[in-house]
């Protein structure tokens, strides 16, 4: 089953809507002499997110005026991950972030009402060359996911959507997952962690992936493929404060993002070329690299099968509400 998500301002159409200031995080007016938008001036909205390949439509959403149709101004912020940008969220700092879908469950967990409004990218499902992958040295004696047991293993953030992936890919090849030990590395920063012997395996994101393996690496599993071929991996979200509050930002926000994803979908050379305005990877790794999926669905079977992962091996405390959550 999919979950398509939901218009949250049934019957308004978000080109005749006037721009408000609620979505500026001072929650102040718009700012003056900023472009017009049909209905008024634009609304600034601050928007966090990693600076990865799946963050590729909100830059391409930006520059091809989809969400200045929508009357919003974009600010965008780039965070460490989606963790970070939580407080970020909650405090009102930012309007919206990006996050994968771990991490909006674990804030859930720990009492906070964090909801998502758009998705934000999903697995290629190819489990040959995916955008996410597990990479040991190529001469390392680490052949398969269950030879991570044991061994010293890079996330970018843990007890999150990257060691519940591979501790279950580890125990699904017959390995222990809790013999593991997950250290904190930053994906730009993962590949050197890597080659000066930091750690046995480091888990990269494309745009960093592709360039890893070119300089020597192998990867052992690509581990969101691996783990579910439909699996979504992140999306947009925002607090259930804002949702009720203030539901055209929201609605203007969500339409302009899903147009982003369908643009990067039918787009892939449009996204290798934004990816390198926002990180430092050449033309000819950018060329390599593994695109995500881009769409506007949720799919709630792998959202669910995600959430007992994360509950079995510790990274919640209880089951969520999945319902509440998702759009």
């Amino acid at each position: 089953m999919k979950r398509t998500l939901l218009t949250l301002m049934a019957g308004v159409s978000a080109l005749g809507l006037a721009a408000c200031g609620s979505g500026s995080p001072s929650g102040g007016e718009a700012p003056q002499g900023s472009e017009s938008a049909p209905g008024g001036d634009l609304t600034k909205v601050t928007v966090g997110v990693i600076p990865i390949v799946d963050t590729a439509p909100l830059y391409l959403g930006d520059e091809k005026g989809f969400f200045k149709e929508e009357g919003l101004d974009l600010d965008i912020q780039t965070v460490a991950g989606g963790a970070a940008a939580i407080p970020a969220v909650v405090s009102g700092g930012f309007d919206f972030s990006f996050g994968n879908l771990v991490s909006v469950m674990v804030a859930n967990d720990k009492g906070l009402d964090i909801k998502l409004v758009a998705n934000g990218n999903s697995t290629s499902g190819d489990t040959q060359k995916d955008f996410s992958g597990v990479v040991v040295k190529d001469d390392s004696d680490i052949k398969s996911p269950k030879d991570l047991a044991g061994k010293t293993v890079s996330v970018n953030t843990l007890s999150n959507i990257g060691d519940t992936t591979i501790r279950s890919v580890v125990e699904a090849d017959g390995g222990d997952p809790d013999s593991i030990k997950f250290v904190e590395v930053g994906f730009p920063d993962a590949p050197a962690a890597l080659s000066n012997g930091q750690v046995d395996a480091a888990w990269i994101l494309e745009p960093f992936l592709s360039k890893a393996v070119a300089d020597g690496g192998r990867v052992v599993s690509y581990n969101f493929a691996d783990f579910d071929p439909k699996l979504d991996i992140s999306g947009y979200f925002t607090t259930g404060d804002k949702v009720s509050s203030d539901p055209e930002l929201v609605a203007k926000f969500q339409s302009a993002m899903n147009k982003s994803l369908e643009y990067a979908q039918e787009n892939p050379q449009e996204v290798r070329d934004i990816v390198g305005t926002y990180t430092k990877i050449e033309e000819a790794d950018r060329a390599e690299m593994a695109l995500p999926t881009f769409r506007k669905d949720f799919n709630m079977e792998a959202a669910q099968k995600l959430a007992d992962a994360a509950v079995k091996y510790g990274t919640l405390s209880k089951e969520p509400d999945l319902e509440s959550i998702f759009p």
